[in-house]
């Protein structure tokens, strides 16, 4: 209950985690910017979720910028990935010999930026975890955070070697606040079933501005669809990632059987709003590594292209 716990990014994921921890924790500070910071200040983090119920919750503290923070014992980033190396940059004076990081963002490689970031401006001493988390989760036009669906489950690891006891005592502190959080001793295959599935949903709902049953209920975009799953699947194997064909199988399955109707993305999201996208997270790394390793992604590079098109 003692740890000093940091949130930057009071977003759908970031909300939803961070609603959880400072519920659970008596000392959480949140790092969210202008009007976000003042509601919470305000009225506290609102949390409408499917999944945990419904929650107010005051946080310790709400900071403008990381810059702000003292020394912390668990930082979790929540942020679009354009903006991690910003955030890095402004971990200065919060890191200490033992603080775990813990990026939760899309992508396959926000672990190893965040790394790279951090010795690039200096800072050691931290522990960066990988992770990822299966969750439908936004912020409402009130400024709460709303959890569709009847799961959120994470799982956490260290690329390149086996859970270790740093790993499950990260897992732990997520998991007794509720946010079902897993040890994993493969986390890039869990990274990557994840992307795949990403690859797909983000950007077919985004190309079409459907949502997933709208998309099932189309046989020529459920096709399609399935090609996306499988040419990602085919990068990752391109790459000597550990999936396997039943991890496909198993998020093509998700796609038509688990999935809510009105489940959209928050790539659609933000393509629709005209706000910064990841696009080149879910969509451009994968049409580059296509063109490196020499694979064939037409429905990939189809999709690219118009969302390209939808974002200028």
């Amino acid at each position: 209950m003692s740890k000093r716990i940091a949130v930057i990014g009071i977003g759908g994921i970031g909300g939803y985690i961070g609603g959880l921890l400072a519920d659970k924790y008596d000392d959480v500070t949140f790092v969210a910017r202008g009007k976000r910071k003042e509601t919470l200040e305000r009225d506290g983090l609102i949390l409408h979720s499917e999944y945990r119920g419904e929650r107010v919750i005051k946080p310790v503290r709400v900071v403008e910028s990381s810059l702000e923070l003292d020394k912390m014992d668990y930082i979790f980033i929540c942020v679009k990935n354009y903006s991690l190396k910003d955030v890095c940059k402004d971990l200065t004076n919060c890191v200490k010999e033992g603080t775990v990081i813990v990026p939760i963002m899309n992508g396959v490689d926000p672990g190893d930026k965040t790394r790279e970031y951090l010795k690039e401006y200096g800072i050691s001493g931290a522990t960066v975890m990988d992770s990822l988390i299966y969750i439908v989760s936004f912020i409402g036009e009130d400024g709460s955070i709303i959890q569709q669906g009847s799961f959120a489950n994470m799982y956490i690891g260290i690329h390149g070697s086996r859970a270790n006891d740093d790993v499950a005592k990260a897992a732990e502190l997520l998991d007794d606040a509720g946010a079902d959080c897993q040890p994993a001793d493969d986390i890039e295959r869990e990274i990557w079933k994840k992307y795949i599935l990403n690859a797909a949903y983000n950007v077919e709902t985004a190309r079409y501005n459907n949502n997933i049953g709208q998309l099932r209920a189309d046989p020529v975009k459920a096709k399609q669809h399935e090609d996306l799953i499988w040419e990602a699947f085919s990068v990752a194997k391109a790459k000597h990632v550990n999936v396997k064909e039943e991890d496909a199988q198993a998020i093509i399955y998700r796609f038509y059987n688990e999935f809510k109707d009105n489940a959209t993305s928050s790539l659609q999201r933000d393509v629709v709003a005209k706000r910064p996208t990841e696009l080149e997270t879910f969509c451009g790394y994968l049409v580059k590594e296509g063109e490196r390793l020499n694979l064939s992604l037409p429905v990939t590079n189809l999709m690219y292209q118009e969302l390209l098109k939808l974002t200028k």
